[in-house]
């Protein structure tokens, strides 16, 4: 699969039989549309659940703590847990140590943010999601025809 180059911002055309993924200095981003309408559990430190209804051009965006062939099997077993089987989203609290150890963090919604400098799990705000540095300010938002990219980098497109 070749890697594209994005600088500024793209409209990118992705089916849902498409993934495509972000590719950063140390980090992947994987992006893959809503197949329907669905709802979708957010559950919150708080005790509390958030329902999430999503529309078929919505995006699941799944941000991940590395590079390669693994980490990329990786977000895409994570959309596929998302998408097909509706599981829900956990929300861990500020200061709760397993956000340390955590290998992927997703949001979900029309419009997403990456940004490097949150604790990764710990934001219920799905417009905002922890990435590596160098996606940092990087905007994801949903189009009828694909997905816009804001930023400068490099992304990929693959069948999941």
């Amino acid at each position: 699969m070749s890697l594209l180059s994005i600088r500024e911002r793209g409209v990118l055309r992705v089916d849902p039989s498409q993934i495509l993924f972000l590719i950063g200095d140390t980090g992947t981003v994987g992006v893959v549309k809503s197949l329907q309408n669905q709802t979708l559990f957010i559950g919150t430190p708080d005790e509390d659940e958030v329902v999430m209804f999503l529309e078929e051009d919505d995006l699941f965006v799944i941000s991940a703590f590395g590079k390669g062939i693994e980490v990329e099997k990786g977000i895409k077993c994570m959309s596929y847990l998302l998408r097909e089987m509706a599981s829900p989203i956990i929300v861990l609290g500020e200061n709760h140590p397993t956000s340390q150890r955590l290998k992927m963090v997703v949001a979900i919604g029309s419009q997403v943010r990456l940004d490097c400098n949150i604790i990764p799990g710990t934001h219920p705000e799905q417009d905002i999601l922890c990435s590596c540095e160098s996606l940092s300010g990087v905007q994801i938002k949903s189009t009828p025809q694909g997905v816009e990219i804001e930023g400068n980098l490099l992304v990929k497109m693959e069948k999941i």
